[in-house]
């Protein structure tokens, strides 16, 4: 007998793949499960009854129902436990795709030495995974280092790992992580100015500035007087600022909170109501010194 494909496929919905038969017209089931892995029979449904019919199998041998294959659909047996098995396994495996397919993104390093180059920055990252770029942010003027820098990976579990931890880099240590944006892309002006909140009398600004010059170039520090606990840092560039909103960071031993300085004037009376001159008074401070207040004081 010359040779057959039969048609077969996984489930009757599904398009059906051919499966060659022997020369006397048998199908091995070693050549269905080398297509479909695990199966163990076909079925077929009977055109008059529209029952499913099982497919007589002998010593792995596949024989045709009263001789002659048809131009039938037949389709896989799997064992139960082992069906479960690769439902499980190709559940498994859509996460690992799925996370796959995420995207990394521009991780933003802050306290960065001032002597740390671009290859230094490369020599070390490359050690999590493959590195698609770096970068470390200088002044146009001067040339000189900000104070931190940028690092992109090729993959996203390596990514995931970097933000996990801190790193000691050219011996001091430095944080990585995504910089915080609005969702949208038509909203690209993020604020270049922090709320330090917790602060203690003694702190100057020019302690401030020292401080917060380790995360990247700060242009301007404003503490209120009368003095009520908080103060106002701002940097050159945005996204360090973003990237320490929501930390607590320890400055002349003391815990400090950082968070967004966003206009709420709305909301002062309830966040300072005992200032004199009450909610007025305070929100004219913060007009006449351009400073914006927070959206959420710790």
């Amino acid at each position: 007998m010359s040779e057959l494909y039969i048609r077969v496929a996984e489930d009757e919905s599904e398009e059906p793949m051919e499966i060659p038969s022997e020369d006397d017209g048998t199908i091995l089931l070693s050549s269905v499960a080398a297509q479909f892995p695990g199966a163990c029979g076909l079925r077929y449904r009977n055109p008059e009854s529209q029952c499913m019919r099982g497919v007589r199998l002998v010593e792995g041998v596949l024989h045709a129902p009263e001789n002659d294959w048809g131009n039938l659909v037949y389709v896989v047996n799997y064992p139960k436990d082992n069906k479960r098995k690769m439902e499980e396994i190709d559940a498994a495996s859509a996460v690992k795709v799925k996370r796959g397919f995420q995207k990394t993104s521009d991780l933003i390093v802050l306290g960065l030495p001032w002597k740390t180059s671009e290859q230094d920055l490369k020599d070390y990252f490359t050690t999590f995974g493959e590195v698609i770029m770096v970068q470390v942010k200088r002044d146009l003027k001067t040339g000189n280092s900000k104070g931190f820098g940028f690092v992109r990976f090729t993959e996203y579990e390596t990514q995931t790992k970097v933000i996990a931890q801190r790193h000691m880099i050219d011996g001091r240590w430095c944080d990585c992580k995504l910089p915080n944006s609005k969702a949208s892309p038509d909203e690209p002006m993020r604020s270049r100015k922090i709320f330090v909140g917790r602060c203690t009398e003694d702190m100057t600004t020019d302690e401030l500035r020292q401080y917060f010059m380790q995360y990247g170039e700060v242009t301007d520090v404003f503490i209120p007087k009368p003095f009520r606990a908080f103060a106002f840092v701002t940097f050159a560039d945005d996204q360090v600022a973003q990237a320490l909103c929501g930390e607590d960071l320890i400055i002349k031993g003391i815990s400090v909170h950082i968070s967004n300085a966003e206009p709420k004037h709305n909301n002062i009376h309830q966040l300072f109501p005992n200032f004199p001159g009450g909610s007025a008074s305070l929100a004219a401070m913060f007009d006449r010194s351009q400073y914006q207040f927070p959206s959420s004081h710790v």
